[in-house]
């Protein structure tokens, strides 16, 4: 019965938590740069992107049936899979520092926004970086019940705002001018395709419920269900605000615009539009930002369990939370705003390179799967992804098409692959130093997953160490 009370969220929150970090301001970025480009047929290669991301979902949803209660998620998956090191690299580099460093372009493309549309006010853009970080931060560190209650606004108030003005703009009964421009600019298949790899972004991250999933009432249903219903929400919210980027604002100027958002509101309704774009996306930020900061804390926690990071990531405050990786995580992200405060190409090139970070990331998830049918193919799994290997094939040959298309520039694309490829091999050597000589384990070799499961156990770290086996 205690059990049972402690599982406070309900598909509602799920449905929240999968929203809050997938509508962000970069989405809005990136949708205002797609469509920009081809036009309304964007929304060809964003339902493309919709549903790779969704095998990503039901994979996730099958290693945590698989592997229930698991505060680190894909980094326990992949450890009873593939051992200590593709681990650490992956979750390091492909999780945490992905979305550390994506939530701060957030928070800085929020900041110039606020800046611009509020500049009677002379608040230095990182005022306002500052002022949500730290007030996220404080949040966070009471706990589940206010995490949740927080989400459940955040996400009702964004997701309602840019359907109104999606639908207003569709329809055509802004205040602004109505444009006569054609409605694609590409229709072949190759070019939609080519355009999957910068729909992608507006997809990631439902599965930002998992580490949170042992608080979830009915888990088996709510979990998959409530990821799903919020991929397909948001593909049906940015659908439209296509079409109503194509009634008021010219391609060409919503590519180049640092701030899509910014100029639809403006061209739509005014200045009154500009001012309720600028809302909804601090909306975003406080969404994502939220999602982030508590998810991320609980990973970090999970891998410091498992000896993967340091001790001081597992340690929990009076509610419950691991407040060392709130306030972590938190100061990470007013960090990398810092460094991309107000720079256009920063935070466009950074969005690519953590796609990149999060892509190999969900291919993990997808092997992971096939590894542990192979292995365990008569475990009872309260969900299991249809059609055998197909849909985690296939999830695995679209992401892999979307990383060597991450950029129609060459330069920039083969600038993605070094940053990405720098970052993964630096991680390899702490990697291997780290599991040699702090974890004492074999480099490659995986762990049985009746031994990741008993990591949660906070006596397992402690035993271990006990007996010399840990440091």
């Amino acid at each position: 019965m205690a059990a049972e009370q402690e599982k406070k969220l309900g598909l509602g929150s799920v449905v929240s938590i999968s929203v809050g970090l997938i509508i962000a301001t970069s989405c809005l970025v990136s949708l205002g740069q797609g469509a920009g480009t081809i036009g309304v047929t964007f929304i060809f290669a964003m339902v493309i992107a919709c549903i790779l991301n969704m095998t990503t979902v039901a994979s996730l949803s099958e290693l945590n049936a698989l592997m229930p209660n698991t505060t680190g998620g894909l980094a326990q998956y992949t450890l009873a899979c593939m051992g200590p090191f593709p681990t650490i690299i992956s979750m390091v580099g492909g999780y945490i520092l992905c979305n550390v460093l994506s939530c701060g372009v957030e928070a800085s493309i929020f900041s110039y926004a606020m800046s611009d549309t509020f500049s009677f006010l002379h608040i230095p853009s990182l005022g306002y970086v500052l002022i949500v970080t730290t007030l996220l931060m404080i949040a966070n560190l009471f706990g589940v019940d206010i995490f949740a209650k927080l989400q459940d606004v955040v996400a009702f108030l964004l997701v309602g705002s840019m359907l109104l003005m999606g639908i207003i703009g569709a329809i055509g009964i802004g205040f602004g001018k109505k444009i006569d421009q054609p409605y694609t600019m590409a229709t072949d298949f190759k070019s939609i395709v080519s355009m999957t790899a910068v729909a992608f972004w507006l997809f990631i991250g439902a599965e930002y419920v998992i580490p949170v999933s042992k608080s979830v009432k009915n888990a088996k249903r709510n979990v998959p269900l409530g990821m799903m219903i919020g991929l397909g929400l948001i593909c049906i919210v940015q659908s439209i605000l296509v079409f109503g980027f194509h009634n008021y604002v010219p391609w060409a100027e919503l590519a180049d615009s640092p701030a899509p958002h910014l100029l639809y509101g403006m061209n739509l309704l005014g200045t009154f539009g500009k001012i309720w774009m600028t809302l909804v996306a601090a909306f975003a930020v406080v969404s994502t930002q939220n999602s982030t900061v508590n998810a991320l804390a609980s990973i970090c926690q999970g891998m410091a369990k498992m000896n993967m990071m340091p001790q001081v990531f597992a340690k929990t405050n009076r509610h419950g939370v691991p407040y060392v990786g709130v306030v972590f995580v938190s100061v990470m992200i007013f960090v990398f705003s810092a460094l991309s405060n107000n720079s256009s190409d920063a935070i466009s090139f950074l969005i690519l390179v953590g796609s990149v970070f999060w892509m190999i990331s969900y291919i993990l998830a997808h092997m992971d799967v096939l590894i542990l049918r192979k292995r365990f193919p008569k475990a009872p799994r309260s969900f299991k992804v249809p059609f055998g290997p197909a849909i985690p094939v296939i999830g695995i040959l679209g992401t892999v098409y979307m990383i060597l298309n991450i950029s129609t520039d060459t330069a920039e694309r083969n600038a993605i692959w070094l940053v990405t490829g720098g970052t993964f091999l630096l991680l390899g050597i702490y990697a291997f130093f780290w599991i040699k000589y702090k974890m004492k384990m074999p480099v490659f070799k995986s762990i049985p997953m009746e031994k990741v499961m008993a990591m949660e156990n906070d006596m397992y770290y402690t035993i271990r160490k006990r007996r010399g086996i840990w440091k």
